[in-house]
């Protein structure tokens, strides 16, 4: 099967999302390609209730929420979801148009490519005392807290997933310990600072060295530099120990990349003809990787992309505000 579309838009996070929105916006037709089974990349399938703070004018908002809210925005120009298929090659021919070709054999011809597939396919970092207690205690994502209501939860890690989730967890659990493996946390300080007076128990220069219990997990054992090891009581353990990215196909298609980045110019172009990109995928020097940023950055990419599908259009979309 073979689908045309103006602007095929490669990951559904909220990058991709807003492009939907801003190629909508301009009347573009659009499809939306994610391997996830639903919108919101990362924000979705790992902290949901995560408080998202780097979105201009919006102090504080669940990720879920966030991802609603850009999803009901793009929703107004009906772009088409193509979910749960991996974008696997790039292809050419007489045409300019490129074809997206998916996992399941769907063919998507478009006027233009852009990439907001964020860092790819990600797994998580195995807890190596832990991994056969996998859905028996331990997990490494957090998609509702209330799961872990009256738990004695232990976390560990030293990101900010990990300090996001103790102070996530710390009204609802019976307690919460956050154990670091060195003294420094790589999280913000304030959220450090908060997770303290929140009645979080920090744990530093500590590894989780082993899990015990019956059915499930009912203890986790700890080991503490110049210190004895320990055992604390853990109903809940989840391990934040980061991910591993990989961009999978994308990284035969041809496109210049650094590390697994994706070199882009000031018009978020990559070096494939039509193909442009945006968010965490896209790489350029002095590069900032927000969230705000990525929101211009694929404003940036598909009014380029609008402008090279018709040169007779303006660059400038014109104001929102100027529709209604």
């Amino acid at each position: 099967m073979e689908i045309e579309t103006d602007i095929a838009i490669i990951g559904a996070g909220p990058t991709g999302l807003y492009g939907a929105y801003c190629a909508g916006f301009r009347g573009l037709r659009t499809v939306l390609v994610d391997a996830l089974p639903q919108v919101g990349g990362q924000i979705s399938a790992l902290y949901p209730e995560k408080e998202i703070r780097d979105v201009a004018g919006v102090p504080g908002v669940p990720g879920r929420s966030l991802v609603a809210a850009l999803s009901a925005q793009a929703a107004a120009y009906d772009p088409v979801h193509l979910l749960g298929r991996q974008a696997v090659e790039l292809c050419r021919d007489a045409d300019p148009r490129p074809v997206v070709v998916l996992s399941d054999g769907t063919a998507v011809r478009a006027g233009a490519v852009v990439l907001t597939s964020g860092i790819g396919t990600f797994t998580p970092r195995p807890l190596p005392a832990g991994e056969e207690w996998l859905g028996r205690g331990l997990t490494y994502f957090v998609p509702d807290p209330s799961a872990h209501a009256g738990h004695h939860v232990v976390i560990v890690g030293g990101g900010d997933s990990a300090v996001d989730w103790s102070l996530a967890l710390a009204p609802l659990a019976e307690s919460v310990t956050l154990v670091h493996r060195r003294a420094a946390f790589r999280a913000h300080a304030g959220g450090v600072a908060a997770a303290r007076a929140a009645g979080v128990r920090i744990v530093v220069d500590s590894q989780v060295v082993g899990l015990s219990g019956t059915d499930r997990v009912e203890r986790a054992h700890l080991r503490t530099r110049g210190e004895a090891d320990r055992t604390v009581p853990a109903d809940s353990v989840i391990a934040a120990l980061g991910f591993i990215s990989d961009l999978g196909p994308l990284a035969g298609w041809g496109l210049s990349l650094r590390g697994r980045s994706v070199l882009v110019d000031q018009r978020m172009r990559t070096g494939l003809p039509r193909v442009y990109a945006a968010g965490d995928l896209a790489e350029y020097d002095g590069k900032v990787r927000l969230m705000s940023v990525g929101f211009g950055e694929v404003a940036t990419a598909v009014n380029n992309a609008a402008v090279e599908l018709d040169p007779e259009l303006s660059l400038f979309p014109g104001h929102s505000t100027e529709s209604v």
